[in-house]
């Protein structure tokens, strides 16, 4: 149509500046003339290269979940890189190489495993052959991959220590599901704390992460301890049920029990009375997988170095678990 060849055409395309201004609107008008649209396929095949990433992941609807995911988007898009989602049916989903031949079938240039890691579903996965570099999160340590997590168990240590501040000797926790390596290490991190200050550890009860088994799980703690004085909630959610219900049953907040949740939901802020919490950096979290697994992305996956990396988490005070009291001044001489 512009009596040009296939290379100016393609510079025009491509945005390079060597080619003639007439020649450049000759082009581009043909393109709007004919609705041209690149083929992303068939550039992938000439370069090799699909520009797209993979990710499992499980759980959509959870918080921690959504916010890892939006800074996978964020730094994928920010490096011209497209995605291919793929959730599990079930979070306890043993067999997890079909779903990477999926996407290899599919040619992205790398994975990044988000779900959790439940029984056997990472250690007993052989990749197949022609397997791109794979970064997992939420995923122990592990000298055969990579891994990036946030340090779960020292964020559950900061909730359960600000809590002995305020002088609670009777600190229960509501947990998330024990299947979920992230839910053990809270688990964790709130016994071993109310150990190192030599008192027993109050009751456990488990919840789903969701608002609803919160409610549930602060009743039977109750009933297990009644004169309970704190609580560290495994996430912001849960900690809303045990609001909700503490105030349905007259329990004043945080005079007769102090609560802390865990996530930093932005919502917490705007709990009755507002929470206390643990922020996770879920959106750093989804953004340096994005980062990582580029840098490796032209490596060999059998001899790609493997990185353990961990992200700290923050505590966010409010009035849940106010600050503790200034001590009085010790008198002098």
């Amino acid at each position: 149509m512009c009596g040009v060849s296939t290379q100016t055409v393609s510079r025009v395309i491509n945005r390079r500046p060597d080619v003639s201004p007439s020649t450049r609107a000759a082009i581009e008008a043909a393109i709007a003339e004919v609705g041209f649209q690149p083929s992303a396929v068939a550039r992938s095949l000439v370069h090799r290269r699909s520009q797209t990433l993979g990710v499992i992941a499980a759980g959509l609807r959870y918080f921690g979940v959504a916010q890892t995911l939006n800074g996978i988007t964020v730094e994928s898009e920010a490096r011209g890189y497209g995605l291919l989602l793929k959730e599990l049916a079930n979070h306890d989903t043993v067999d997890i190489v079909p779903v990477i031949e999926f996407l290899i079938a599919h040619r992205v240039e790398g994975i990044i495993f988000a779900a959790p890691e439940l029984g056997t579903n990472i250690a007993t996965a052989s990749l197949p052959p022609g397997s791109p570099p794979i970064v997992y999160l939420k995923s122990r340590p592990s000298p055969a991959f990579s891994t990036i997590v946030i340090d779960n168990y020292g964020g559950a240590q900061l909730a359960t220590n600000h809590l002995l501040s305020l002088d609670r000797r009777r600190i229960g926790h509501l947990a998330g599901p024990l299947a979920w390596p992230e839910a053990r290490d809270r688990h964790d991190g709130w016994r071993d704390s109310l150990r190192d200050a030599g008192l027993a550890t109050g009751p456990v009860a488990a919840g789903d992460w969701s608002s609803a088994s919160g409610e549930i799980a602060f009743d039977t703690m109750l009933r297990e301890v009644p004169n309970l004085d704190g609580i560290f909630a495994g996430n912001d959610q849960m900690a809303l049920g045990i609001l909700h219900q503490a105030h349905e049953r007259g329990i004043r907040i945080p005079d007769d029990i102090a609560i802390v949740g865990f996530d930093g939901m932005d919502e917490a802020a705007q709990f009755t009375p507002s929470l206390t919490t643990v922020v996770q950096p879920l959106n750093r979290l989804g953004r340096l997988a994005v980062s990582e697994l580029l840098a490796t992305a032209d490596e060999d996956p059998a001899t790609m170095p493997v990185r353990a990396l961990t992200l700290e988490t923050e505590l966010v005070i409010r009035e849940s678990a106010p600050a503790p009291a200034p001590r009085p001044a010790a008198r002098t001489g």
